[in-house]
């Protein structure tokens, strides 16, 4: 089993930029492709970047352009640097590993609280 802490979060103007990290420990050998989700007050668990242990990322139309997700593996860390941020960025986000995707994967298949490891997530609030 796979813990993961998500920190970084805040509050932030728009046009702003934070940098998350989420931090893995456990059986991480196992660890291939992690993912970022993202949830807005009354909305449903987003995808937003999926990054394979190679460095291979992907993402939502959304953040593409603005958003980086990054891995420092040795230390079993995940980043997501967050650039122009806009209003609607604001959620609570998440960093997710499940064990059977590939990275490629995380972006096709519906977020499930009940599959692989997720952790506490990290608010982030974008306001003037």
């Amino acid at each position: 089993q796979v813990q993961l802490v998500e920190s970084g979060g805040g509050l932030v103007r728009p046009g702003g930029s934070l940098r998350l990290s989420c931090a893995a420990s456990g059986s991480t050998s196992r660890i291939h492709a992690m993912g970022w989700y993202r949830q807005a007050p009354g909305k449903q668990l987003e995808f937003i970047a999926s990054v394979s242990s190679g460095g291979s990322a992907d993402y939502a139309n959304s953040v593409s352009g603005r958003f980086t997700a990054s891995r420092d593996n040795p230390r079993n860390i995940m980043y997501l640097q967050m650039d122009n941020l806009k209003l609607e960025d604001t959620a609570v986000y998440f960093c997710h590993i499940n064990p059977r995707l590939r990275y490629s994967d995380y972006g096709l298949v519906k977020a499930d609280p009940n599959v692989g490891s997720w952790g506490q997530g990290t608010q982030v609030t974008v306001a003037s």
